[in-house]
């Protein structure tokens, strides 16, 4: 028995190494005509933007971070061909643009008082001098990364000790790295606090552990963690550049919590007034206001990007409406105190005037959102009739670069409030059990008079530019005749071209990596799972008991009923499970008054386990797990349990 950390952390961390080849196509005139369309669409002559994001600079960064095994942790140098010329024509001129903003990499401050590191990680990591040290904000993703940003911040600034850390919100490229920052001794002597918003503990370590394999497997589409970096791969992730690889992730727990929706703090003499924000763009989450510095961090509430309400790599759906309302309460309570504005990503903005726009057209853009897609919803329109006819943000928020769908997306955003209110049916009952993909797409190709007809009509729409339907034509063959080469290559090549007019850096990541899984198939793991010891450490009991439950095929287990007390000795609890109709269900803090089976061991073994230092079978017959009772029902039940493959297909059956 095993519990892979599969976590988010872990997901993102694809090793350099493991990149293919550049794409070889390049892109076809309707490709470069579209693209170009878009220099006309948007004000490419306003560069203040590019102002902001080198104001401030201290010192730029361009450096290669390694691990201490001497693999590559981060490489901005790999970003090269990102030169201040125009758009080549396999990327859309929007999002080169924005990629050429998120390369501006190095210390930069922010006002007096106030730095970030910046392009050093996926996230920003902030510096706040106090009185007598330094209070942290979001300390990245990594361990490598953090610790190369201090390194950074300190050649230019008076070296203080850290005293307080201060995560914003769940997400592992805003904890991280707080190993790099501060020492957990340190902590439990008292002299660093940690302080997040309430509920921060729990959902950073459940929200990717139920569906990590397959959350793993999506974000290697949605970040292009397999793509070559290049005019014809990754760009960029809309965010940052992208994520750390081969990286160490830590976890160090808050020792307090924000729990009232506005709370002051006094930290090494800089006052704080923290705005508590839950079910925006996290769970738990909060914007932070520094009276002395007139300065306001919207953590990652409002960045220069249309954000995610449904993340491509699959999440809960967020709540535009409440995210909404948060804004505005922020506009309300800061927009006239604050004389500068940042964020956990991207550059900030500075003076009241932009701020106040700033923070209205954000405010706007959710609630633009959430009400007309519910107008639309109580119109009897579709998800995708919905994302067919609100293409566009109102003109004024559309001309605004920071409201562009680099990240998130108008199409997919709509169709996830959709999602939010009305769930996966659209109503139309033809849709109500519709066939699977493979079973569906030989029907749909028998239809159409077999593979040559289909092959022919998807030659003839790619002659004619129509990618979006290439791939739909192609995709039913593809999953009819998986080893139709002549289909996925023409797939690839429609997929190819849909990448390379996106905008959007994750839709763009998406579609290339499609087209290469379609030409060179689902590419083996190589090495470099990370490090995110900290992380499997903080699973609860009750989160490994539902890791458990995911993993029980219900059907070959339907027959084998078992009740167990499962006692961990050093945390003193108690819990009760129960296998029954082939579900395992939990009890916490509980005992059975009768059980099938008794398994006593610590915590500490668990962790072992989960971190693959031992087996469960191993301790079992050293004696660390102690089992009486039906011990071979036992054995086998945790023998059985599945173990999911997170290089499952994506573009192919």
């Amino acid at each position: 028995m095993r519990l892979p950390p599969s976590l988010l952390a872990l997901a993102l961390m694809t090793p350099l190494a493991s990149f293919a080849t550049t794409p070889a196509k390049d892109a076809t005139a309707f490709t470069l005509q579209n693209n170009q369309q878009w220099l006309q669409r948007l004000p490419f002559a306003d560069r203040g933007d590019f102002e902001s994001a080198e104001r401030g600079l201290v010192e730029r960064y361009d450096g290669v971070i390694g691990n201490a095994e001497g693999k590559t942790v981060w490489d901005m140098g790999q970003y090269a061909f990102l030169n201040p010329g125009a758009a080549p024509a396999t990327v859309n001129p929007s999002l080169w643009r924005m990629a050429q903003l998120n390369r501006i990499a190095g210390l930069f401050q922010v006002t007096e008082g106030i730095y970030q590191i910046r392009g050093l990680d996926l996230a920003n990591m902030t510096i706040i001098e106090g009185n007598t040290g330094l209070i942290v904000l979001d300390p990245l993703l990594s361990v490598e990364t953090a610790k190369a940003g201090m390194a950074l911040y300190f050649k230019h600034r008076p070296r203080k000790p850290v005293t307080t850390v201060i995560y914003t919100h769940p997400h592992v490229d805003h904890f991280g790295g707080v190993r790099g920052v501060i020492d957990e001794t340190d902590v439990k002597a008292g002299k660093v606090q940690v302080i997040a918003p309430q509920g921060f503990f729990e959902h950073a370590i459940g929200e990717n552990v139920l569906a990590g394999p397959a959350m793993k497997r999506r974000a290697q589409y949605m970040y292009g963690a397999g793509l070559p970096r290049g005019e014809r791969g990754q760009v960029d992730a809309g965010l940052g550049k992208g994520v750390p690889a081969n990286a160490t992730v830590s976890l160090i727990a808050p020792t307090r919590e924000i729990s009232q929706p506005l709370e002051h703090l006094t930290l090494d003499g800089v006052e704080v007034e923290f705005q508590l924000t839950p079910g925006t763009e996290a769970p738990a989450e909060m914007n932070l206001y520094f009276p002395r510095f007139k300065a306001l961090c919207m953590a990652e509430n409002a960045t220069h990007v249309q954000h995610n309400v449904l993340t491509l790599r699959g999440a809960l759906v967020r709540d535009p409406k409440i995210w909404a309302h948060y804004l505005d309460q922020s506009l309300v309570r800061y927009g006239d105190k604050a004389e500068v504005v940042f964020a956990q990503h991207h550059w900030p903005t500075w003076g009241g005037p932009a701020i106040r726009e700033y923070l209205a057209d954000q405010r706007d853009m959710y609630a633009f959102i959430d009400s007309q897609t519910l107008r639309l919803i109580n119109q009897g329109l579709t998800p995708m009739e919905i994302a067919d006819t609100l293409t566009s943000l109102p003109p004024r928020l559309a001309a605004k670069w920071y409201s562009r769908d680099y990240y998130g997306s108008l199409s997919h955003n709509v169709r996830a409030v959709y999602q939010r209110y009305m769930g996966f049916y659209d109503g139309n009952p033809a849709n109500l059990n519709p066939l699977p993909p493979q079973a569906a797409g030989a029907r749909y190709v028998a239809a159409m008079g077999g593979s040559e007809q289909v092959l022919r009509q998807a030659r003839k729409a790619f002659g004619e530019g129509d990618y979006r339907w290439v791939a739909q034509l192609t995709n039913h063959l593809v999953f009819a005749e998986p080893d139709n080469s002549e289909a996925r290559e023409l797939q690839a090549d429609a997929l190819e071209q849909l990448g390379y007019q996106s905008e959007n850096a994750t839709w763009r990541n998406a579609y290339l990596s499609g087209a290469q899984e379609l030409r060179g198939g689902v590419a083996a793991t190589t090495g470099g799972r990370g490090n995110a010891d900290d992380m499997v450490r903080a699973l609860t009991p009750t989160l490994f008991f539902d890791y458990l439950g995911v993993r029980v095929n219900a059907l070959s287990a339907a027959d084998n009923d078992l009740t167990i007390n499962w006692r961990f000795t050093d945390l003193d609890e108690d819990y009760a499970l129960t296998l029954r109709n082939g579900v395992l269900t939990h009890r916490d803090l509980a005992r059975h008054a009768q059980a099938d089976v008794e398994v006593t061991m610590s915590k500490a073994t668990l962790d072992r386990i989960a971190l693959k230092q031992t087996g469960f079978l191993k301790e079992a017959t050293l004696g660390d797990i102690t089992i009486k009772g039906e011990r071979l029902k036992f054995l086998r039940l945790m023998g059985g349990l599945e173990e999911a493959d997170a290089r499952f297909n994506i573009v192919t059956p």
